[in-house]
């Protein structure tokens, strides 16, 4: 069983680590994507309304030992709105009397991800300094065996945040009690990034749906011409593969029926709508690529998803950073806002995508902040962070 905050009535004034999931967008100085860190606000209240003084730790991106360009100070500025009393430490600092404690980006350490569990112990402890407590509250990281989530919950007492208590409900919904009709859209740029949820759950969806870049693997499987679209050769038998095991299962995979087709890959290229029938009769000729669905693809995918009961969107639908390709993904994420049932969208570019149309979190059921890791919680690995917070 999982251990959770409900287990503690009070942390007696200590101070209480708790390894939240910071890891935002960040581009200037100045946080594109705030939604992890909004996740992370319930437990960091609870902990503090049940007597604990927090120490929130995270990691943000992959540097090679300090790098201020991914320091974590963007997030305490923006913390700090919230926490009036926050303070910034690196891990190695005193911070006996501070009330509430951000620190320094952990990957910073190479010991906080080596290889070395004795190392990876060492850095727990230092990180955790005096407290005597642990909240694990980033789903994204429970997947990797760190310092920070996997020995630091062993070395004292942890449990559970409420945002890894959220996201295992509903991926466990997702997995082995999915309300019929299921449907699964799937988008991104590549089949061979999805294999493992593909495999996963296609025994346990009624519908397909792929669009984005995966969608000309797919196409060009099939027979179709995809003309410079992205295309992974490579993945093509795979493609096979997923349509015969789809049929077989009774599966329907739907595939786009028309595609938004540009001269080259630029935010103001020329486009064409075409059906996929006829990519290359396009005025680009083999040189057109295809950047997203196209409307009459749009609507369909939109008509699936309204009718389905479930629903789990991983992956855009083509370019939507460019605002001339990004209607597909505009209206399958719209059409996630109206369905009746569980709407999850998969994190990652999804939740980035949704939030650059200005569409509020409530509106849909559950937006994930657990990235590749609630993927292969999906495809059934073992996730090392999650098993030490369960007895």
């Amino acid at each position: 069983m999982l251990r959770t905050l409900d287990s503690v009535e009070s942390f007696g004034g200590e101070q209480v680590v708790i390894r939240c999931d910071l890891n935002v967008p960040i581009s200037d100085g100045q946080i594109k994507d705030a939604g992890r860190i909004h996740a992370a606000y319930e437990t960091i209240d609870e902990v503090l309304a049940k007597n604990g003084r927090p120490v929130i730790c995270s990691h943000l991106g992959r540097p090679e030992g300090v790098d201020q360009a991914l320091s974590l100070r963007p997030v305490f500025d923006y913390l700090s709105d919230k926490y009036s009393d926050l303070k910034f430490r690196n891990p190695a600092d005193v911070r006996t009397e501070d009330s509430v404690v951000l620190l320094e980006n952990l990957r910073f350490d190479s010991r906080e991800t080596t290889k070395d569990a004795a190392e990876r112990e060492v850095f727990a402890r230092q990180v955790l300094g005096n407290a005597k407590h642990v909240v694990i509250d980033g789903f994204g990281v429970v997947h990797r065996k760190q310092a920070s989530v996997y020995e630091m919950a062993q070395i004292c007492p942890s449990v559970a945040g409420r945002t890894i208590e959220k996201e295992l409900s509903v991926l466990e919904r997702l997995s082995q009690s999915p309300t019929r009709p299921y449907t699964l859209v799937l988008g991104g740029s590549k089949v061979s990034d999805k294999l493992g949820v593909i495999d996963a759950l296609l025994p346990k969806i009624d519908k397909l749906l792929i669009g984005g870049g995966m969608m000309f693997t797919f196409l060009k499987a099939m027979g179709y011409d995809v003309g410079s679209s992205l295309l992974e050769n490579d993945q093509l038998d795979t493609a096979r593969g997923y349509i015969e095991r789809a049929t077989e299962l009774g599966v329907e995979l739907v595939l786009p029926i028309d595609v938004t087709v540009a001269a080259s890959f630029a935010a103001d290229a020329e486009l064409e709508n075409v059906d996929t029938e006829s990519f290359n009769q396009t005025r680009f000729g083999d040189s057109g690529m295809g950047l997203d669905i196209g409307p009459k693809s749009a609507a369909l995918f939109a008509e699936a998803i309204i009718g389905s009961s479930t629903v789990f969107w991983n992956g855009p639908m083509g370019v939507f950073e460019f605002d001339r390709f990004a209607q597909g993904t505009k209206t399958v994420a719209e059409a996630l806002t109206r369905m009746d049932g569980l709407s999850v969208v998969g994190g990652g570019d999804s939740a980035a995508a949704v939030r650059h149309f200005g569409f509020a979190d409530n509106s849909f059921g559950h937006i994930s902040t657990g990235g590749g890791a609630s993927l292969e919680y999906l495809e059934g690995k073992p996730l090392p962070g999650l098993e030490a917070l369960i007895d």
